[in-house]
């Protein structure tokens, strides 16, 4: 079984369409390799890793480009042999005088709502406020979320730069703007930043889920803490690499989590940038972090668990787990 609940839209575009909206929108070397330019050379750091990613911010200029991207999205992890899958963005990036804040949310959920239809497989958008904006900006963001909470928008992060900007005090309300709608709530933490940042999180926002956590590991108590409060870690081993959280993916603390009873649950993060989508990242856990067959159905179940989803999907995930089975795309 393959659930996503840590994966970005700025993450998932297709070097085709790159290349078709490149030419529409007028990008500058728009005839460019796509594929290529997308991608990581090397690993290196957070920043580094960041600034990447968002030179794919020009192909979101406009609704029909969000809502493609989006829809494709889907489609893409339907087609990788996903079961479930969780699309978060940070909508504020792509704001302009033409293309307001709710708009952009809205594409974006009409384009995973067309990726569900054509693919059969089930999706939500999660909303990110973004560490590098102020509070008053991302409380807009948490506001527009909670009016779309229902319609797709089934929850709500913050992600960013976590070496620039490592308090989490600016983004109070948001969360609680975000809480009070009944969004699930999840948090980019401890990828960059010490242990107690994922502490922080849980303290200051409430949230259910760690974003990475990778140096949670480094952190006996906070390990405690982490098992005892049931807070879900939500692992990207390649992207961890990628961003310099470990030296290397077979020394990603995911048995370090298990040992300390701390539920993971998986996801790709930018599969574009690393070249490793859901069903490759599984595969790194029993290749290279000793997930036997009942670690990974523990995953599963936890998975199911974690999400952001209402109970109907959640019954129907959880009959699915432990046999095999994935929707297919129509």
């Amino acid at each position: 079984m393959l659930i996503n609940l840590h994966t970005h839209l700025e993450g998932r575009v297709r070097p085709a369409t790159a290349l078709e909206l490149a030419r529409k929108l007028d990008i500058p070397g728009a005839d460019r390799d796509w594929e290529r330019a997308l991608q990581l050379d090397a690993p290196a750091d957070l920043t580094v890793y960041l600034e990447k990613v968002s030179s794919s911010y020009p192909f979101f200029a406009d609704y029909e480009s969000l809502a493609r991207i989006a829809c494709e999205a889907v489609e893409d992890a339907a087609a990788d042999g996903q079961d479930y899958l969780e699309l978060r963005f940070g909508p504020a990036t792509h704001v302009s005088q033409d293309l307001p804040l709710d708009d952009v949310v809205a594409a974006v959920c009409e384009g995973v709502s067309q990726g569900t239809t054509n693919s059969g497989m089930p999706a939500g958008v999660v909303v990110a406020a973004l560490r590098l904006h102020d509070a008053e900006l991302n409380a807009r963001v948490a506001a527009a979320a909670a009016r779309f909470a229902g319609s797709g928008v089934v929850g709500f992060d913050l992600a960013g730069d976590e070496l620039r900007f490592p308090s989490l005090d600016p983004y109070v309300e948001a969360f609680a703007i975000a809480r009070s709608a009944g969004l699930g709530l999840t948090c980019h933490a401890a990828e960059a930043a010490p242990a107690h940042a994922a502490l922080d999180a849980v303290r200051l926002f409430g949230v259910s889920r760690i974003g990475h956590g990778a140096h949670v590991a480094a952190d006996d108590d906070a390990l405690r803490q982490m098992a005892d409060q049931g807070i879900y870690i939500e692992i990207c081993p390649t992207s961890n690499l990628y961003t310099g959280a470990i030296a290397a993916r077979r020394h990603h603390p995911a048995a370090v989590f298990r040992k300390a009873g701390v539920a993971v649950v998986l996801g790709d993060d930018n599969p574009r940038q690393t070249r490793s989508p859901l069903s490759a990242e599984r595969q790194v856990l029993s290749d290279e972090l000793g997930f036997d067959a009942a670690a990974l159905a523990r995953l599963d179940s936890d998975s199911v668990d974690a999400a952001f989803i209402d109970e109907s999907t959640r019954s129907a995930l959880r009959a699915r787990v432990g046999n095999g089975g994935h929707y297919e795309s129509n």
